[in-house]
């Protein structure tokens, strides 16, 4: 595994993350042992950085992952997870709910610290609360010890930059938003870096465009983004690669980004992300790629209020 700063927090943090959404059954019913053993495997791997929320599962992710890390040396993982968000469409930034959302995260989780507690999907909401309200209140637990890092979360940039530059914040998470179908997020980092904000990114696969199953009917991108991934898979296929190998070593290469977060609850597709991540493309099969996929590069997708949205299309 290589080590890479998550910005100035003084943490080293591997470059590929364990993103623990698929232990709250997001993406079909799992079994709890099973999911153990993926969390289990990532560590005994090098992977020390471990993202979740409560919105994973209503709960459910936390409480898995909490005895997943029973027993497991504190100081051996950072452990980091959200507040704000608790369900599809159920947002709460205010001090009070943000507060008990952390104590809530440390019984769940069976810790007595956070390493990072981020405010989960903030296009969602007013971007005044949380500069104002949610992040001095997060930074009060900061102070009590309760957590030692505050980051924000969500898709559109322009959102993340506002807040990053209106108020401190450790790191920052965004997710689709650097792809082989989108580096907006790879643009944006020297901005982050500058403020002295690590970046992570997520969802290397663009939540499965970027896979041989290819997008779930939910998915928002348009059919020509869905076609071109489509495409590209098949032409991995003919080379005989899977396509999310490529995705996924193309997303975690970036020096810029501290990790990249993927989530499984399988242990032996644990194993193969790690070695997939570590693992270099052909140079001639991404020119490939990269030419299929050109027409439709950098489409990005309303997520959250308009206002916390740039033009939709290309950006």
């Amino acid at each position: 595994m290589r080590y890479r700063p998550l910005g100035r927090t003084g943490l080293d943090v591997s470059m590929l993350g364990y993103g623990a959404s698929p232990l709250g059954g997001v993406y079909g019913r799992i079994d709890e042992r099973d999911g153990i053993r993926a969390v289990r495997t990532a560590l005994d791997l090098g992977v020390n950085i471990i993202d979740v929320s409560p919105y994973y599962g209503a709960t459910v992710a936390e409480t898995v992952l909490g005895r997943a890390l029973r027993g497991v040396d504190r100081s051996g993982y950072v452990l980091a997870t959200k507040v704000g968000r608790y369900g599809e469409a159920a947002f709460d930034f205010s001090a009070a709910r943000v507060t008990a959302s952390v104590e809530e995260s440390l019984a769940r989780l069976g810790t007595d610290h956070l390493d990072l507690i981020q405010c989960h999907d903030i296009e969602f909401g007013d971007l005044n609360q949380v500069i104002a309200e949610t992040l001095p209140a997060l930074e009060k637990l900061r102070e009590a010890g309760k957590v030692r890092f505050l980051g924000v979360t969500g898709y559109p940039l322009a959102a993340l930059t506002r807040v990053a530059a209106a108020t401190p914040v450790d790191t920052v998470l965004s997710y689709c938003r650097y792809t082989l179908l989108d580096r907006a997020l790879a643009d944006s980092a020297p901005g982050f870096a500058a403020l002295g904000t690590a970046v992570m990114n997520a969802s290397p696969l663009a939540m499965g465009l970027l896979s041989r199953r290819g997008a779930p009917d939910w998915h928002p991108a348009p059919p020509p983004v869905r076609r071109a991934a489509a495409a590209a898979a098949e032409l991995c296929a003919r080379r005989g690669v899977d396509i999310a190998q490529v995705a996924l070593s193309f997303a975690a290469a970036p020096a810029a980004f501290a990790t990249t977060f993927v989530g499984t609850a399988s242990a032996g597709n644990m194993a193969r992300n790690v070695r997939w991540a570590l693992t270099e493309t052909d140079p001639d099969l991404l020119d490939e790629i990269e030419t299929l996929l050109a027409p439709v590069l950098g489409y990005a997708w309303t997520s959250g209020r308009d206002e916390n949205n740039p033009a939709t299309g290309r950006a």
